[in-house]
């Protein structure tokens, strides 16, 4: 099967390890990532998460791109609730028109983080009551110079403008975030590493296809290579999601037992969790290698993003470059 591999990097803390070191570590890896060839290297936005430390994928990127030549850097990605779209089109044309061709903005719809970060990032800000749908909108009307004559804002220009415009990109978990996407002439990137029930991930597909074809379809996957299958899924049954199911009936996932505690102490709402595994495909890279092949041909998928959330740091990093190694051959590196 003929597709490219990307990664989405977090800036994982390990035990022992500080902010500093995940850092230094997130500059190391999307080094060997273009040493390895794959096609784009994404990092996260979280707040006050006591294991990650990317806060500002903007940031960042620039400083990734700065220490790298080829590869595409891109947010993975920028949780639009809380920005001015006009204000996060112009950084991401600014860091493109520095280094053309190798930017890319993905923009998701969750906060990122509890509600006291999700306060704290608005605070001071003018309030505005405008829904995520419509600061995707006119996200994308300022990437196009597309605002309607009689829209508020008309005649306001997000430079600079570069040569080459930024590739937008759609983060979700469903049919109706793929249609948004879709309608707004996006790229989607499908979160199956969040939502593991491919009947959605069909719908998914076929909504997106059925209104913009020429779109490119990502789905971002939880994965683990090792050098035997024995050892991949040992590693990989170790790791586990929590998912809260507020009274409201909203719910949310986090990744430890220390996030159930933070968000404890940020509400004032009953809840519920439950422990689940992750859907990762997990095993030798043959089988890993085997199982995104299946995928690829049953959803005609263009790209998968491979996020590998366990805590060993160097099987971690071991695990992209054995997949590295079956997927160079595949990779377009135009």
């Amino acid at each position: 099967m003929s597709y490219k591999l990307g990664i989405l990097d977090q800036s994982p803390i390990f035990s022992g390890k500080s902010a500093e070191d995940a850092l230094e570590s997130t500059i190391q890896f999307v080094q060997k990532a273009e040493e390895w060839g794959y096609e784009r290297f994404w990092v996260s936005e979280h707040h006050q998460t006591l294991d990650l430390a990317g806060t500002s994928p903007e940031v960042l990127i620039s400083h990734l791109l700065a220490k790298t030549t080829t590869i595409k850097i891109g947010s993975g990605g920028v949780m639009l609730q809380h920005y001015s779209p006009y204000k996060v089109v112009e950084n991401f044309q600014l860091l493109s028109s520095l280094t053309p061709g190798r930017v890319e903005l993905g923009v998701g719809k969750a906060p990122g983080g509890f509600s006291l970060s999700t306060k704290a990032l608005r605070y001071g800000a003018a309030g505005s009551d405008i829904d995520f749908d419509e600061r995707f909108t006119i996200l994308n009307q300022f990437i196009h110079d597309a605002l309607p004559e009689d829209h508020a804002l008309y005649g306001a220009k997000a430079l600079p403008k570069p040569k080459r415009k930024v590739p937008v990109f759609l983060l979700g978990a469903s049919s109706n975030s793929a249609r948004l996407a879709a309608e707004q002439g996006a790229n989607f990137v499908f979160a199956r590493f969040l939502n593991g029930n491919d009947d959605i991930l069909r719908e998914a597909v076929q909504e997106y296809r059925n209104i913009y074809p020429e779109g490119k379809f990502i789905v971002a996957i939880a994965s683990f290579a090792a050098v035997t299958q024995e050892e991949a899924e040992e590693e990989a049954r170790h790791y586990k999601i929590y998912k809260i199911h507020l009274e409201s009936g909203r719910s949310l996932s986090v990744q430890s037992l220390e996030q159930v505690e933070l968000f404890r102490e940020q509400t004032r709402e009953s809840f519920e969790v439950k422990e689940q595994e992750v859907d990762m495909i997990a095993g030798s890279p043959a089988f890993v290698k085997g199982e995104l092949d299946q995928l690829a041909a049953a959803y005609a998928i263009d790209e998968f993003i491979l996020h590998t959330p366990i805590q060993h740091e160097q099987k971690r990093l071991k695990s992209f470059e054995l997949l590295s190694q079956l997927a160079v051959p595949l990779l377009n590196k135009n």
